[in-house]
C-alpha cells in the first residue's frame, strides 16, 4: 500500500496550499464577519482552473483523480470552508454532466463550466424531504416538447449563480417505488417560471449563498432531461453523492487541521504562570489527540477517495471517511476554542469561525446517523468488510 502523493500530486497540493495561504487565510475572517462575497477568490480560482475539476480534459477540464479532488477541499477549507462550497456543488453537477449527459449536453455546458463562466449546483432537498430524497414534492409534467415543473427546493448552494441548475422531480409520481419515476432535469437560469426567492441565513458556511428555489409552471425543455432518459435521476444524484462525501469529508479534515494549527500555536504564545501552556501536560494530552485524529481522518478519507479511484464502487469507505473526519472537525473546534479559553469565544480569532463552520459537515451529504446506518446494513449483508 503508497501512502505517499506522486510527484504530481504533491506538486498540485503545494500550488493549492500556496493560493489558500496567499490570497484566502489573509481575508477569510473579516470577510466572513462582513457577510462579503469573495468576488476575487472565485476570479483566482477560475485562473487556476479549479471551476473545471471534475470535467474530462476534452471540455477544457482537469479531469483530477479523487484524491486531487479530497486535497482540493482540504486545502481550501483550512483557509475558509464557505469557498470549498462554492467549489463543491458545482463540481458534483460538472460530474454528473459529465458522466451521464447526453454528447449535446457536453458540448452545450461543460466548456463554459470548466473555466467558471458559468457556474451551477445541484438541487435536491426540499422543505419536506432531506435525507430521504424519494419524498420530494417537486413534479415534471411532459406536455408536448416541454415539462412543465412545481415545486420548491431548499438549501440550494450557488443557486444565484448557477445556469444551469440540474433539479430534481418526480416525472412519473405514481411509480412504485418511487425512485423509479424521478429524473434530473437542467435548468437554465433564464427559464421562466424559475426563481431564486431568498437566501436562508446560516450558523455558518458563509461566504456562498444557500438558497430557497421557487419552481411555478416552469417550462423547460424536453432535450434539459440529464441522459435523455426519464427514471434516472435518483441513480445519478446518488452516484454523485458518493464522490460529495469525499468532499465533504475533506473539508471537515482542513476545518480539523486550521483548528489544529491554531490551538497548537496559541498554547506556544500564551503564557500561565511563567510559562508557554503548551508545556502542561493537560494542554499537551488535548493537542495530541487532536493531531491523532486529524491524521486518522485524513487518511481514511484518502483511502475512500483512492477506492474511487480504482474503480470500485465506494458508498461504504466514503461514509465511513465522511462521518468520522466530520466527528473529528467537532472535535477539534471544541478542542481549539477550550485552549484559546476566553479568547476561543471572541470573533477575533479563527476559532470562532471554525467551530460554527464543523458542524455542517456532520449533517451535510447524508446525516451522520443515517450513514452510519447504511454502513452497518452493508457490514451486516456482507457487501463490505473491515479488515
Amino acid at each position: 500500500m503508497d501512502f505517499e502523493f506522486s510527484p504530481e500530486q504533491r506538486l498540485y497540493r503545494d500550488t493549492i496550499r500556496s493560493f489558500v495561504n496567499k490570497e484566502i487565510v489573509p481575508v477569510a475572517r473579516a470577510w466572513e464577519h462582513a457577510g462579503r462575497y469573495p468576488t476575487e477568490i472565485v476570479e483566482s480560482m477560475k485562473k487556476l482552473g479549479l471551476f473545471g475539476l471534475l470535467v474530462p480534459e476534452q471540455y477544457g477540464g482537469m479531469g483530477v483523480d479523487a484524491v486531487s479532488f479530497a486535497v482540493t477541499f482540504e486545502e481550501i477549507a483550512r483557509g475558509w470552508m464557505g469557498i470549498a462550497g462554492i467549489l463543491g456543488s458545482h463540481s458534483l453537477s460538472c460530474w454528473m454532466i459529465a458522466h451521464y449527459g447526453t454528447d449535446e449536453q457536453r458540448r452545450k455546458y461543460l466548456p463554459e463550466l470548466a473555466s467558471g463562466a458559468h457556474r451551477t449546483g445541484i438541487a435536491l432537498t426540499e422543505p419536506d424531504a432531506g435525507t430521504d430524497l424519494q419524498s420530494i414534492a417537486t413534479t415534471a409534467r411532459l406536455t408536448d416538447d416541454h415539462y412543465v415543473v412545481n415545486g420548491t427546493k431548499m438549501w440550494i448552494t450557488n443557486a444565484r449563480h448557477a445556469d444551469p441548475l440540474p433539479v430534481l422531480v418526480k416525472t412519473d409520481p405514481t411509480a412504485s417505488p418511487s425512485h423509479r419515476g424521478m429524473s434530473i432535469l437542467l435548468v437554465d437560469a433564464d427559464t421562466n417560471g424559475f426563481r431564486v426567492t431568498r437566501d436562508i441565513p446560516k450558523l455558518g458556511y458563509k461566504g456562498t449563498e444557500s438558497c430557497e428555489v421557487v419552481l411555478t409552471d416552469a417550462r423547460v425543455d424536453r432535450y434539459q432531461l440529464l441522459g435523455g432518459v426519464e427514471g434516472k435521476g435518483m441513480q445519478q444524484a446518488l452516484s454523485a453523492l458518493e464522490r460529495g462525501r469525499i468532499n465533504v469529508a475533506a473539508r471537515a479534515v482542513g476545518v480539523a487541521q486550521r483548528a489544529y494549527e491554531e490551538a497548537l500555536q496559541y498554547s506556544r504564545d500564551r503564557t500561565a504562570f511563567g510559562h508557554p501552556i503548551a508545556e502542561f501536560q493537560a494542554i499537551q494530552l488535548q493537542l495530541a489527540e487532536m493531531a491523532t485524529r486529524v491524521q486518522s481522518a485524513r487518511l481514511l478519507t484518502y483511502w475512500a477517495a483512492s477506492r474511487l479511484d480504482a474503480g470500485h464502487r465506494a458508498d461504504v469507505e466514503t461514509g465511513m471517511a465522511k462521518v468520522m473526519a466530520s466527528e473529528t472537525a467537532l472535535y477539534c473546534s471544541l478542542e481549539a476554542m477550550r485552549i484559546h479559553g476566553g479568547y476561543g469565544y471572541s470573533q477575533e480569532f479563527e476559532v470562532e469561525r471554525l467551530y460554527r463552520d464543523a458542524p455542517l459537515m456532520a449533517i451535510g451529504e447524508g446525516t451522520n446517523d443515517v450513514l452510519r446506518t447504511v454502513i452497518a446494513k452493508s457490514l451486516v449483508a456482507g457487501k463490505a468488510v473491515v479488515g
